[in-house]
């Protein structure tokens, strides 16, 4: 059951906000020992809310589309009296006297709040194995990896145990997870969504999105998520939008770039075809789809790298002295940080910003660009390296190279899926808009889902 069909059930007395609730824990205790999605679980908080949504709803008090539904937080976003471990032994007993935005948001807009998702240490990585709580495992596939940083979320979402979780997204964290669990995940427009009460990675690179079953679903919980908030100095003034789009869906003289270059390069088979069916099929809801080539692909991932490896490295150094309580990926990670010059890290943002004015002549001729999101389906647990045209790849730069770079630009992205491999794994689609052009991208996403399924 997705958001829109749980809405409909709620409000036709067909369920209960308590009895929904009472399905997500019963799939959380019964799958949540073999995947590790959750660190933190909140049975009689969640019920208690459940209950009050109940008797709102009774009295005649709808908070709207999410009036009852049960979500889940990935562990890094502030929740008031509610642990928050950052998947890290720095903070596994951290908890917060204050909520972060998103929480309070979403909880004014009704939701269920079920617990705290696991992830990737700090958030820094895309496998979710985590060596401080355990793996997140693919519910696709044990053996393999739903992707990170935010992992738990996206395992969470694919087999029902809530119906949204929130990720963050600095590298690729919240598509990722989509692709590889077969879910859907936006990484909204840099500022869009407040990060006030989420613990920073690369305070330039870092966003805030939903992950859920349904684009449309996705378009509700950004809605209640976006807006500004005067504790975030990053976060953006432009007005909140309509964003779930109609069905069905037109794509009537929208234009969709296909990437000549560098996206379909490097990629498995299996994922190239089904995202260029996709991209064939969209003519027949009327859309325009037009060859385009981007800039430097390669450049615009090593600024991001860079920026990445100098912001992360800047944020954690007052605890470098406590080097036993990271793990191996993340400490090396956090040296090699700490090695970027001050003037790399400068020309690195100076670049950052004339590859931007490429891109946004290239957005200027289309309205939306697709891509795979990942190259291929989960890898497997404890897998460093894959094979690809012949060579092999380091798994996590392999993994990350469509997304990366679309953080330094600030665009907005979504995943979605786009069928499976022989090996019944997902494969993920990504969208790519212009900035604060939610909308569109929501409705083009809307209207491939609709196609697919």
């Amino acid at each position: 059951m997705n958001i829109v069909e749980a809405g409909n059930a709620l409000r036709k007395r067909k369920i209960s906000c308590r009895e929904l609730t009472d399905e997500c824990l019963t799939k959380i205790q019964d799958l949540n020992p073999a995947l590790n999605a959750f660190i933190t679980v909140c049975e009689d908080s969640a019920r208690k809310q459940a209950e009050k949504l109940d008797e709102e709803l009774e009295d005649g008090f709808d908070r709207g589309p999410l009036h009852g539904i049960p979500i889940a937080h990935k562990d890094l976003i502030c929740t008031k009296g509610v642990r928050t471990t950052s998947g890290s032994k720095l903070f596994s007993d951290y908890v917060p006297d204050y909520d972060a935005t998103v929480v309070s948001r979403l909880h004014e807009a009704g939701t269920v709040m079920l617990g705290k998702t696991g992830l990737h240490e700090l958030a820094y990585g895309i496998t979710s194995n985590n060596p401080h709580f355990g793996p997140v495992r693919n519910p696709h596939g044990h053996d393999r990896v739903p992707g990170g940083s935010s992992g738990g979320a996206g395992a969470a979402v694919a087999c029902g145990m809530a119906l949204m979780a929130t990720g963050t997204d600095t590298g690729g964290s919240i598509r990722i997870p989509a692709s590889f669990c077969g879910v859907v995940g936006l990484k909204p427009t840099y500022g869009r969504v407040s990060r006030y009460g989420v613990r920073p990675l690369g305070l330039s690179l870092d966003h805030i999105g939903p992950l859920t079953s349904t684009v449309r679903d996705a378009a509700i919980a950004l809605h209640a998520m976006a807006g500004f908030d005067d504790r975030d100095s990053s976060c953006s003034r432009e007005p909140v939008l309509e964003y779930v789009p109609p069905s069905p869906c037109s794509l009537g003289g929208v234009r969709i770039g296909v990437p000549q270059n560098y996206y379909f390069e490097g990629v498995a088979g299996e994922v190239r075809d089904a995202v260029q069916t996709v991209v064939r099929n969209t003519e027949s809801l009327g859309a325009r789809v037009v060859s385009v080539r981007v800039p430097d692909v390669e450049e615009l991932n090593l600024v991001a790298r860079t920026i990445l490896l100098a912001e992360a490295s800047a944020l954690y150094e007052p605890y470098m002295d406590q080097r036993a309580s990271f793990g191996d990926d993340v400490l090396a990670l956090l040296d090699q940080g700490r090695l970027v010059p001050a003037t790399v890290y400068v020309n690195a943002q100076r670049m950052r910003r004339l590859l931007l004015q490429e891109w946004q002549t290239i957005c200027s001729t289309v309205d939306c660009l697709i891509t795979p999101t990942t190259p291929t389906a989960a890898p497997l647990i404890g897998q460093r390296e894959m094979e690809m045209d012949g060579r092999k790849i380091d798994v996590r730069l392999a993994t990350t190279r469509f997304m990366r770079g679309v953080n330094a630009l600030g665009f907005p992205a979504l995943s979605i899926p786009c069928g499976k491999t022989a090996e019944n794994l997902p494969m993920g689609l990504q969208v790519i808009g212009r900035p604060f052009e939610e909308d569109l991208v929501l409705r083009v996403g809307a209207a491939i889902e609709d196609l697919v399924l």
